[in-house]
């Protein structure tokens, strides 16, 4: 009788102790990375470029066995364009009226990447290769990361962060692109 005593006793704590854990955030365990790439003196984003994790000399960084981002594994780290949707989820053209599917990266490129991602290690390459588009008339760039680059959506601490002096998270990399 006593163990029933003390185990209905003990249910009303142990419920309460799960109540903070069953909360779960859409992108738990996931951040992006955020490129808005535009010329100098213009805020559209420019279309047709080529934008991916690099190392120091530009090789493109392949996710091995999804260590750096939950998405293509052993693929390289290649950004997308965020798109626009309408009030049926369905995709529409960027001129249309609706929604952006990732509602923090408007018209910019973006790339889903793992909470551990060790962005002082890695590198942004932007490339114009869609001859098409721009003409091949952009230079490439290789910009270093950092983790104040990193979207953590889903965190306290990045709440904390923003209260705090110096470089706010979860803001776009802006990246102004020279002509050749």
């Amino acid at each position: 009788m006593k163990r029933l005593f003390y185990g209905l006793l003990m249910l009303p704590a142990m419920s309460f102790a799960q109540i903070g854990n069953t909360m779960h955030c859409g992108f738990d365990f996931t951040s992006y990375f955020v490129v808005h790439p535009h010329e100098d003196g213009k805020s559209k984003t420019i279309d047709g470029l080529r934008i991916s994790i690099s190392d120091e000399s530009g090789k493109d960084i392949v996710n091995m066995n999804n260590f750096l981002s939950w998405q293509n594994g052993n693929k390289p780290l290649v950004f997308s364009r965020n798109y626009k949707i309408d009030n049926n989820n369905k995709r529409i053209p960027i001129t249309e009226d609706g929604k952006w599917f990732y509602y923090f990266a408007d018209d910019h490129y973006l790339l889903s990447i793992s909470n551990t991602f060790p962005a002082e290690s890695y590198f942004l390459k932007i490339e114009d290769v869609d001859g098409e588009q721009n003409g091949g008339i952009f230079k490439t760039q290789i910009i270093p990361l950092a983790s104040y680059n990193m979207y953590v959506l889903c965190s306290a601490e990045e709440r904390d962060k923003i209260v705090q002096f110096g470089r706010r998270m979860n803001k776009p990399i802006d990246v102004v692109m020279d002509k050749e």
